[in-house]
């Protein structure tokens, strides 16, 4: 009981390090990518939390996957530097029996990496597809922000406003910039503006105040037009329809579909958790470490292992998708070969003398 009890409470307490690090790690790289996002105009700055936030549960199974093995990998390679493992191996304790503890452990996470992965992951792409989706199908009134040029979503208009809306509703110095199809360039500038919508429910940009400049860019042949107030309706976008993503479909229409895409998809959340339970195991062989020698050469071969892992259940995902494997060979296969090399890893650590090494 003492033995388990502190396996677990190091467990735990190493789990919680480390998923805090790769938790943080993730949201400043989807903060990063959004930020640029943003700055290029292609996501409106009051977006971005929202889509961290959506980013963030889609990939938060994989953060939990990397969490149980590197968790249960440092806890064991500082008891092989520690020399603990020597005093637990002469009392009488085999390797072995570190399966147990390591798997109270693991379960629930397991438990809730394949949760995520069927269901959380599939909603959170849902949604963030879905808010995307609003943003694209807003009017070009909804993009200008104070003091910044902002571009339309067709990229043939340009848009600057000095000062925002006031209590009147008001915005002053307005720019607009927009090529016709014609191969034209309209600049108007004016004083004042604001948003109209009529008894139809049409919305209308009303500019006063200003000057309409219409001409060929690279000629003198220019037309000026001064104005006391100028109308132009808004077109009202349709909302965007874009084909549903894979990614982003729930577990049981990918059951229901049955084609090679769909049951890609679907090989790909359930070799998540099944993945993670392996990994978990997995790290007790690779945690040992010689401490008369490097003690960084088991990190560095646990981290090619997980990296060759994934990548071989994402390759036999894409394979099932194209359909050149089936379903059940594409699911069990990757899985197997680690199973029999986690066999192999521990054969290797319990055997005084080796097959391999025995003498005829």
């Amino acid at each position: 009981m003492i033995f388990r009890r502190a396996l677990q409470r190091e467990f735990t307490q190493t789990a919680a390090a480390v998923f805090v690090a790769l938790f943080a790690i993730l949201i400043s790289t989807v903060l990063i990518r959004l930020l640029g996002q943003a700055a290029g105009g292609r996501v409106p700055p009051e977006a971005v939390l929202a889509l961290i936030g959506f980013g963030a549960l889609a990939q938060l199974p994989t953060v939990l996957t990397l969490t149980l093995f590197i968790a249960v990998l440092v806890s064991l390679s500082r008891s092989y530097r520690d020399s603990e493992m020597v005093v637990w191996f002469a009392a009488g304790v085999p390797l072995t029996a570190w399966i147990r503890p390591v798997l109270m452990f693991a379960l629930p996470l397991v438990v809730i990496v394949g949760a995520g992965a069927l269901y959380l992951t599939p909603w959170s792409q849902a949604k963030s597809a879905e808010y995307r989706e609003r943003l694209d199908s807003r009017d070009d009134t909804h993009r200008v922000a104070p003091g910044v040029f902002r571009e339309s979503s067709g990229a043939r208009r340009v848009f600057f406003v000095e000062v925002g809306a006031g209590e009147d509703g008001r915005v002053r110095n307005v720019f607009v910039s927009e090529e016709t199809e014609a191969g034209k360039l309209v600049v108007i500038a004016s004083a004042e503006g604001f948003m109209r919508t009529d008894e139809e429910g049409r919305r209308f940009v009303v500019l006063e105040k200003g000057r309409r400049y219409d001409g060929q860019p690279g000629t003198p042949e220019y037309r000026v037009m001064e104005f006391e107030r100028y109308e132009v309706q808004v077109e009202q976008k349709p909302a965007a329809t874009q084909p549903s993503r894979m990614r982003a479909l729930p577990t049981v229409v990918l059951l229901a579909q049955g084609d090679s895409r769909s049951l890609g998809e679907l090989l790909g959340r359930i070799g998540l958790p099944v993945s993670a339970l392996l990994l978990a195991l997995l790290a007790i062989p690779l945690s040992f470490v010689n401490p008369r020698a490097g003690r960084g050469n088991n990190l560095l071969i646990a981290l090619l292992t997980y990296l060759l892992y994934s990548n071989a259940v994402s390759v036999f995902q894409s394979w099932v998708a194209q359909g050149k494997f089936g379903f059940a060979v594409g699911l069990l296969l990757p899985h197997v070969i680690v199973l029999c090399l986690l066999a192999v890893l521990f054969y290797k650590r319990l055997a005084v003398s080796p097959f391999w090494r025995a003498r005829a």
